[in-house]
């Protein structure tokens, strides 16, 4: 997969994705930036929820138990020093009409065997860097 992000003034960047569709991301304003959009690190976290959304979403309607209503709260704990990365992550799923059980299933099985973006924050990356004047 390969994404541009393009810088356009400020700390405004825009990302473009395969899929087409774009992606505007802004710094807070005591950063430099103007709010006009989500930090990047809150785009990390709504990447996973939505991901795991998907999928349990996909799964109950699988198992015959389709939500009347679905969406996943997620609660990050930051390393207080730069880099600030995430160290934790909290994820309470809310279904609407779904036995509790199947819930837990399908949360369970996102986690542990669908979800790409928590596989990939769970993993160790690598990364490689190459720089163009």
């Amino acid at each position: 997969m390969e994404v541009k992000v393009v810088w356009h003034e400020g700390l405004r960047f825009v990302g473009l994705g395969p899929s087409g569709h774009a992606v505007l991301m802004d710094g807070a304003r005591e950063v430099g930036g103007e709010d006009s959009g989500p930090r990047p690190t809150e785009l990390l976290l709504i990447a996973l929820g939505g991901c795991t959304g998907m999928d349990v979403v996909s799964i109950l309607q699988k198992m015959r138990t389709p939500p009347r209503r679905f969406w996943v709260e997620i609660q990050a704990e930051r390393a207080p020093e730069h880099p600030k990365s995430v160290r934790k992550v909290h994820l309470l799923y809310v279904a609407e009409g779904v036995p509790e059980e199947n819930l837990r299933k399908a949360a369970q099985l996102s986690q542990e065997r669908y979800c790409s973006v928590a596989h990939s924050l769970s993993a160790e990356l690598s990364f490689s860097v190459r720089a163009l004047p």
